[in-house]
């Protein structure tokens, strides 16, 4: 790990921690595993649960707090991972949420934020700014309308950055965040900022635990992916090739795996037609085209726009029939071994190390073609496997789950008021919810996110989380506070779940600080808690 130097009149704790920080890492990143003391031990057993226990349900979700903790004792691990795998209805998410966080969510409104009346207002909104003579009312129509676009992205965002700090279902809300990044979406183009909670509730959330055909075919379908990777413009004679190749070097099949660019220029060809409609009317159409329409919301699949010549992807022979193209064409792939191999792989370099076990990959990859890409059940392969019980305690935590992982032991389930700490938390360390350009989505590993530059700014937010509310308690809309909060991480959670596996040198490092706030922040910059 790199070394950060401590700021001039930085106290013997600071420099304590920071040699720690670089010196309690091996040069593969790995903690420690040999510090719990005998006290420790004994702690731990009175608890309950075993070290591997507290760092397999960090794993598996964004941290613990003292509710993981207390249902992981009731259920036991098997039962509590199927437990985990089998959430789907995000409306039982939601009310199994603290009350407050809750309420919060269902006042954000986001329901209303349908695609076709959203688009259908914005051109609508869009076209009368356009007609407007240029000047101040223009100007000022213009700054209007980016606003409320700014307002429905942020509403997204705190719904998803509540949902993770909050929800019970923690492998979901990991899982949904590891899928928005496989199919990353940017919030700055086009009219993205408005559709980007859609996209989370009706693309990822649904299927994020379901079949992979199934959530490939719902992005492929949603306007966001749509509109930003331009296959809204791929029509017969007006082939636009950018989503296809997308579709098949980052979502499915990994540009390693073989496919050649004669299979994305078919694949182009299948997806011509597959667009946007926000009008809610449908074309005029030859009377032979009309039965081949299809419209789900602002999905739309135009036959007048499709090229109906046999396509040949992946060696398979495609007929021209329209809409069902698209399907066939994406069964096909997702039943390719090079995408179990693809999608187990990445699964695995998220939850494991930046380089899995190829054993590991494979029996996951077979996991996945037995189970006609069941996500659940590949999952499930992963976390009972040897490599994964392993790996725990040795990886890096990318700035999502840093941060959310820091709330959740700081606050244990206070509701807080304010969420936009927490994201300039996560712009600070470059990795804000829909925030990557290119669609590859952020980085996965210790070198995307521990450089010394990484870890100043981790150090500076784990100050500011210790050292009071942070501005959490502050309401978003300025008004005085109702509520404060501290920071209350020497708790029987701490005792619990994180004391007993610190390292001699952290334990020195915390027993020189010179305040309740100090020892905070060296807490939480600890190397233990770091990794996980």
């Amino acid at each position: 790990m790199r070394q950060l130097r401590p700021t001039a009149g930085a106290g013997v704790g600071v420099a304590l921690l920071l040699a720690c920080l670089a010196g309690c890492v091996t040069p593969g990143g790995t903690v420690g595993r040999s510090t719990a003391t005998a006290a420790g031990g004994a702690v731990a057993a009175a608890a309950g649960l075993s070290r591997e226990d507290i760092e397999w349900l960090g794993r598996v979700g964004f941290g613990v707090n003292t509710a993981t903790l207390i249902r992981y004792r009731e259920l036991g691990r098997q039962r509590y991972l199927d437990d985990q795998l089998s959430v789907r209805d995000a409306a039982r998410q939601d009310a199994a949420l603290p009350s407050a966080i809750a309420l919060r969510i269902g006042a954000l409104h986001l329901e209303r934020n349908d695609p076709v009346t959203v688009l259908r207002e914005v051109a609508a909104e869009n076209q009368r700014i356009a007609a407007l003579n240029d000047g101040p009312d223009r100007e000022q129509a213009r700054k209007n309308q980016n606003e409320r676009a700014n307002t429905a992205a942020n509403a997204a965002i705190e719904r998803d950055v509540l949902r993770g700090l909050y929800s019970p279902a923690q492998l979901q809300e990991t899982m949904v965040w590891f899928w928005l990044n496989h199919f990353s979406v940017h919030q700055y183009k086009g009219n993205l900022r408005w559709l980007i909670g859609d996209y989370e509730e009706q693309a990822i959330r649904p299927h994020a635990l379901g079949h992979f055909r199934d959530l490939v075919l719902a992005t492929l379908e949603h306007p966001a992916m749509l509109q930003y990777l331009d296959n809204a413009q791929n029509a017969a004679g007006h082939i636009n090739e950018n989503y296809a190749r997308e579709l098949m070097e980052l979502h499915t099949l990994g540009v390693t795996s073989g496919y050649g660019q004669r299979d994305v220029q078919e694949l182009a060809r299948i997806l011509t037609g597959v667009g946007i409609n926000h009008t809610g009317e449908t074309p005029h159409l030859r009377r032979e085209l009309e039965s081949l329409y299809v419209r789900r919301g602002a999905f739309e699949f135009n036959p007048a726009r499709h090229d109906f010549g046999g396509k040949v992807l992946l060696g398979q022979t495609i007929p021209g029939r329209g809409w069902p193209e698209v399907e066939q064409a994406v069964t096909w792939i997702v039943q390719q071994p090079a995408c179990a191999q693809f999608i187990s792989r990445k699964l695995a370099s998220y939850f494991v190390s930046e380089q899995p076990p190829a054993a590991l990959v494979a029996k996951m990859a077979q996991s996945f073609q037995h189970s006609d890409g069941d996500i659940s059940a590949v999952l499930h392969t992963l976390f009972q496997s040897p490599e994964f019980l392993q790996s725990l305690g040795t990886q890096f935590k990318d700035p999502r789950q840093f941060v959310f992982s820091a709330m959740r032991l700081a606050y244990d389930g206070q509701s807080i008021d304010n969420t936009r700490p927490v994201l300039n938390w996560l712009n600070a360390l470059g990795e804000p919810p829909y925030g990557r350009v290119t669609p590859d989505g952020y980085a996965v590993g210790e070198l995307a996110w521990a450089s010394s530059g990484q870890l100043s700014r981790r150090f500076e937010i784990a100050k500011a989380i210790g050292s009071g509310n942070a501005n959490l308690f502050d309401p978003e809309d300025g008004s005085a506070a109702a509520t404060t909060g501290f920071p209350r991480l020497m708790s029987r959670l701490y005792y619990d779940g994180v004391e007993p596996y610190l390292s001699a040198r952290t334990k020195e490092a915390l027993g020189h600080a010179s305040s309740q706030q100090e020892w905070n922040t060296f807490l939480l910059s600890a190397p233990e808690f770091n990794y996980h």
